[in-house]
């Protein structure tokens, strides 16, 4: 039988940039999932919002599966952002040229796991 591995929640096709999210999530990786959360709640770029709704659902994830758990027993294991497809759009540039203009998206993979001591 395998080994278990956290509760785990995915939000998939956000349209932001993985370059840009993953410097948030190595802010809160291997952190207890409230002060991940408080962290969070006060970063302001885009990519902390989307963790956070990814975050709360892992959390509730938890909390559901097992009735024993409290949200202080919890610690963000693993935070993973990966590249999603991108949109292509044209770019009308000038003298009559265009260039591709793509907007990246990103999936978001965020596991949470008891505490070891408790």
């Amino acid at each position: 039988m395998a080994e278990k591995t956290g509760y785990r929640a995915v939000t998939k096709f956000l349209i932001a940039s993985p370059t840009k999210v993953r410097p948030v999530a190595n802010v809160v990786k291997r952190k207890t999932c409230s002060e991940a959360m408080a962290i969070l709640e006060n970063m302001p770029q885009k990519g902390a919002d989307l963790i956070r709704g990814t975050m709360k659902s892992a959390i509730a994830n938890a909390l559901y599966a097992n009735k024993k758990l409290d949200e202080d027993m919890l610690y963000v294991k693993e935070i993973r952002i990966d590249e999603g497809p991108r949109l292509k759009r044209v770019w009308f540039r000038a003298r009559g040229r265009a260039d591709m203009l793509l907007k990246r998206m990103c999936h978001i993979t965020v596991v949470v796991d008891e505490k070891a001591g408790e």
